[in-house]
């Protein structure tokens, strides 16, 4: 079992300036007028051994044990009690059982909270309070007895008479591990509680997973499937845009060569229809002059240079040129075909060379004008 050592207090209450009181083996006692620290003595050890409540400090809060200040002194803005215990016989928690001499400290700061610490580490409030009743001590043990303990003692029910036996018995800490399994248990069970419900919950979600994937599944089979019949009526789009093209192609040469007959057609057609309107509207030649024609006539008198002079220069003639056929009519010359169509060539060629052939005829305008004269009359004497 731990023994106390001393306790050192700075801040707490009334004790201001540090205070260290020394506790020896044996009986310790502590002799003082009304309002000179003694209860703050039982209070200090209370608190640095884990006490909760402020109203076993006689306080609102739990700040209320930090000095408050007095006339001559001013407050203090942090409070500190240390416990030093015996651990010579090895008998504290494993936690904190590795020196000697532990010493607790508790600490707290205006607007911060308490802190517990062991040899200068932290630990926990639980792991404090467990180390205590491991002692068969702690801050609402009945060895700490104050004013109207013994009478309350006396009176205690049943349940309370068995906490003071469990308690010199040494089994404190016992029940303040099994009362803190219990509660892990219970957060153990909320846990699962809760683990329970998020397992269904993700049930449920994988079952709507798994119908999704199976969705997303069948999707990707069936767009596979229509990406190749879409491909496959794409090909044969495209062989029967090719065929289409093809006898597109064989439609246009035919048509071209029909094009270039019925061009080559039209073109003797219109040969042949001007040469009949020319033979149509052609006069006959005149006859010939009898008078000139007999012997005893003189040849025609010629024009004399006077006239010569007075005739003004006829104007050149605008209208197209004539081509007399072979059977004497005259017909216009044909217009030069286009040139892209090799038959229309070849029918050009050739009335170009049956105009070579073919000699002009003179036009009668430029025929000088025959000079007609009276016939003279016959000798009636003879």
């Amino acid at each position: 079992m731990v023994q106390f050592d001393k306790l050192r207090l700075s801040g707490f209450k009334s004790f201001v300036d540090p205070t260290e009181l020394a506790i020896e083996p044996g009986m310790t006692g502590i002799v003082g007028p009304n309002g000179c620290g003694k209860s703050n003595l039982v209070e200090a050890l209370k608190w640095v051994m884990g006490e909760t409540s402020a109203k076993q400090m006689r306080g609102a809060e739990m700040e209320d044990v930090i000095f408050s200040g007095a006339g001559t002194r001013p407050a203090r803005n942090i409070a500190e009690v240390m416990l030093s215990l015996d651990n010579k016989t090895r008998t504290a928690p494993a936690m904190v059982n590795d020196t000697d001499q532990l010493d607790v400290m508790r600490r707290i700061e205006r607007g911060h909270g308490s802190a517990y610490s062991v040899n200068g580490r932290e630990i926990r409030a639980r792991d404090v309070q467990t180390l205590f009743a491991d002692a068969a001590t702690g801050s609402r043990s009945t060895a700490l007895v104050s004013q109207g303990r013994i009478g309350a003692l006396i009176n205690a029910k049943a349940a309370d008479r068995r906490g003071i036996i469990d308690e010199a018995a040494g089994i404190t800490g016992l029940y303040a591990r099994r009362h803190e399994a219990e509660l892990r248990l219970r957060a153990a069970e909320q846990n699962l509680a809760r683990v329970q419900d998020v397992l269904v919950a993700l049930e449920e979600q994988h079952k709507g997973l798994k119908r999704q994937a199976r969705q997303a599944s069948r999707y990707r089979n069936l767009s596979d499937h229509i990406r190749r019949a879409e491909a496959a009526v794409l090909a044969l789009k495209l062989a029967a845009a090719e065929k289409e093209l093809a006898e597109a192609g064989e439609r246009l040469k035919e048509a071209e060569a029909q094009v270039a007959d019925l061009t080559r057609l039209v073109g003797l057609a219109t040969t042949a229809q001007a040469c009949r309107r020319c033979a149509m509207t052609r006069p006959p030649p005149p006859p010939p002059c009898s008078a000139y024609a007999s012997p005893t006539m003189r040849s025609p008198p010629r024009p004399s240079a006077s006239r010569k002079r007075s005739e003004k220069p006829r104007p050149a003639c605008t209208r197209p040129s004539r081509i007399w056929c072979a059977n004497g009519a005259a017909r216009a010359t044909p217009k030069r075909p286009s040139p892209s169509l090799a038959a229309s060539a070849r029918d050009w060629n050739k009335s170009a060379s049956a105009r070579k052939s073919v000699p002009a005829r003179p036009s009668r305008r430029a025929m000088p004008p025959i000079q007609r004269r009276s016939r003279p009359k016959p000798n009636m004497t003879a």
